[in-house]
């Protein structure tokens, strides 16, 4: 058994990395986001990522571009996260571990698009059309690629997850609470 496995899942503004930074902090677990390691292979082909807005830049766009031409950027990135969910006492957020690792505590958060773009724009300076337009993209070209990849339905196929919570209405504490519950409640955990 390799400890607590804990893989957050759902659409770019759904709040994955807070919900994952706050787990992993409240449980002493390691938190390892599935954007870093595609922002790793950025910097192998010469982008310059910085910060969680990046994805949101010309430059961060160009490269999303680049990788649904090349799906073995998502391959690569997803067989990492395998491997340190393998190693155990991790969070993860990623779009697709899930499906790939069954034996973590899954959770899926959704939020309407509109919610979605307001935070995306809140966090990257955006205007909220703007947000509105790469949200909609994005969702849709991930989902294309994920299907073509691994034959899943993004926000349509929730079979993997324990525990699936909107945090349209939601503020992040209360995220945090309700997840940390049933994570506790999962693991046995006191």
């Amino acid at each position: 058994m390799p400890g607590i496995v804990i893989c957050i899942s759902g659409f770019a503004g759904s709040g994955k990395s807070t919900l994952g930074r706050r787990l992993a902090e409240a449980l002493g677990l390691t938190y390892v986001s599935g954007g870093d390691g595609l922002k790793l292979l950025a910097i192998k082909r010469g982008y310059r990522p910085g910060g969680v807005e990046w994805w949101e830049t010309a430059d961060g766009l160009r490269f999303l571009e680049e990788r649904l031409r090349n799906p073995d950027f998502d391959k690569e990135v997803d067989q990492q996260l395998v491997e340190l969910a393998e190693r155990g006492n991790v969070v993860i957020d990623s779009w697709v571990l899930p499906w790939l690792y069954k034996a973590g505590f899954n959770i899926w958060l959704k939020a309407s698009l509109e919610v979605r773009a307001r935070r995306v724009s809140r966090r990257s300076g955006i205007s909220f059309e703007e947000a509105l337009r790469m949200l909609e993209k994005r969702d849709r070209e991930s989902s294309e690629l994920y299907r073509r990849i691994y034959g899943i339905e993004l926000g349509k196929d929730f079979e993997p997850f324990h525990l699936v919570l909107d945090t349209s209405h939601l503020d992040e504490d209360s995220v945090f609470r309700i997840a940390l519950t049933a994570v506790k409640e999962f693991f046995k955990l006191v």
